[in-house]
């Protein structure tokens, strides 16, 4: 495959895993945890960092996951206590992603791990860092882990699709017919923080932030749905990451930035020509006779 195929690839997965978890958090109401988990992962991988003094390994995956559940723990603790959901995902990821560029600050040295690789990432990188398979031949490292992230989604999701729609519209009937409410919650936030991790080190923070929230934004403005809105939250990722690298190689801009950009443009489509809740809708949508009467 190309360099640009490659590339081309591993956006596209990352669009995919991130549409899938997407559409359950803006189902769920916790689109800010995305932006949450994002960041405070960076506290995970520089801990991870400071005890192995390794950049590469299972430790750093272990250690961002155990970041993002250790946000989504002290979250919920701050909000069974009184405080509002909205102010417990401010204050604990502005302070654990804080505690993270401190760290990185003072500790880290000469290490290849700083901010602004954190927030953009380095996706061009990705055809470089390479591995061996069996029967498959040399790969990239991201595309084989992103490979394997994408299908422990579908899995979770196909396999607990009945748990997951009744969870996240109705967890007051889910605890009702005795299902796992909040181990399903943990799982979920264990779904996060893997596909973030994922995703962080190949295209960073800001992009994965796009990826988990806007193609399901784009996607429930058409429909209504929820097997369908997974499908069209993953089309609009993989459309995202296709058309903004061939608009960052068109303005020789970041890839990563510009894959971000054609989420918001994809959402806007959708928010102007959506025939069920876009503003064609109600343009074109009949009056009631009392209404055109008067």
């Amino acid at each position: 495959m190309s360099y640009a195929g490659w590339i081309l690839l591993t956006a596209s997965l990352v669009g995919l895993s991130c549409g899938f978890i997407g559409v359950l958090l803006i189902l769920r109401r916790m689109a800010m945890m995305a932006d949450a988990i994002s960041h405070t992962v960076l506290l995970g991988i520089v801990v991870a960092y400071l005890v192995t003094r390794e950049l590469s390994g299972v430790h750093m995956l272990i250690g961002a996951i155990a970041a993002g559940l250790l946000t989504s723990v002290l979250v919920q603790w701050f909000h069974a206590r009184g405080v509002q959901q909205e102010a417990s995902i401010g204050v604990v990821f502005t302070t654990l992603f804080a505690i993270g560029v401190v760290l990185v600050a003072t500790k880290v040295g000469n290490a290849h791990l700083d901010v602004k690789h954190t927030l953009m990432g380095e996706i061009t990188f990705i055809p470089w860092e390479r591995i061996e398979l069996p029967w498959i031949g040399s790969i990239p490292e991201a595309v084989f882990i992103l490979s394997l992230v994408l299908i422990v989604v579908l899995v979770a999701i196909l396999a607990f699709y009945k748990e997951w729609k009744i969870t996240s519209f109705d967890p007051a009937l889910a605890a009702s017919l005795g299902l796992p409410v909040v181990l399903m919650h943990y799982v979920f936030m264990s779904l996060v923080s893997v596909t973030t991790v994922a995703a962080f080190d190949a295209v960073g923070a800001i992009m994965v932030v796009a990826m988990l929230i806007t193609p399901a934004a784009a996607a429930y403005l058409w429909t209504d749905r929820l097997s369908v809105m997974f499908i069209l939250s993953g089309a609009f990722g993989v459309l995202s990451a296709v058309s903004g690298y061939y608009v960052a190689a068109w303005l020789d801009t970041s890839i990563s930035g510009s894959m971000a950009f054609s989420t918001g443009i994809v959402f806007m489509i959708s928010f102007v020509a959506s025939p069920r809740h876009g503003l064609a809708s109600r343009w074109f949508r009949p009056r009631p006779a009392a209404a055109q009467e008067a």
